[in-house]
């Protein structure tokens, strides 16, 4: 019988685990609750599909109940005015950083393929941003979302 040390850190009581990168979603100050959860939602899912080291292991209930795996570490939301998040935008596209948008226009939008259309209409400048969402080295990201505020 294998018996283990009880002053030994566990699962719960382990040292913090410290990343060098960094996942962040920057949403328009002016969305409505149910838009930010929203948007939210799809900028994630765009980081998870597109870079898998983002992903941890599957989860595992007591009772051997199987999850699907999630990101291995924190999203940190902010918010910001239209212009902090063209200015996130602006930093984002020069960085070459792992990014996902979300514009205005896809409220209007039922499925993926009229949201990839509704965003390739439209040029880069003249994206009418509601959400960005970002995932690099931290001082890269910090750099990027500078000037937004955590979301409350």
């Amino acid at each position: 019988m294998m018996t283990t040390d009880p002053s030994a850190p566990g699962p719960l009581t382990a040292p913090p685990v410290r990343f060098d990168t960094k996942i962040a979603v920057l949403l328009r100050a002016d969305l409505e609750p149910w838009q930010r959860l929203n948007v939210t939602a799809f900028l994630v899912s765009g980081l998870g599909t597109d870079l898998p080291e983002v992903i941890g292991e599957p989860y595992e209930d007591a009772d051997a109940v199987a999850y699907l795996p999630m990101f291995r570490q924190p999203v940190l939301v902010f918010e910001a005015t239209k212009e902090t998040l063209t200015t996130a935008h602006a930093r984002v596209l020069s960085r070459a950083l792992p990014r996902a948008v979300f514009t205005a226009d896809l409220f209007a939008t039922g499925n993926d393929r009229d949201n990839r259309a509704a965003v390739q209409a439209v040029p880069t400048a003249a994206l009418d941003l509601v959400g960005l969402a970002v995932y690099g080295p931290r001082n890269a990201v910090d750099k990027v979302v500078k000037g937004a505020r955590m979301h409350p």
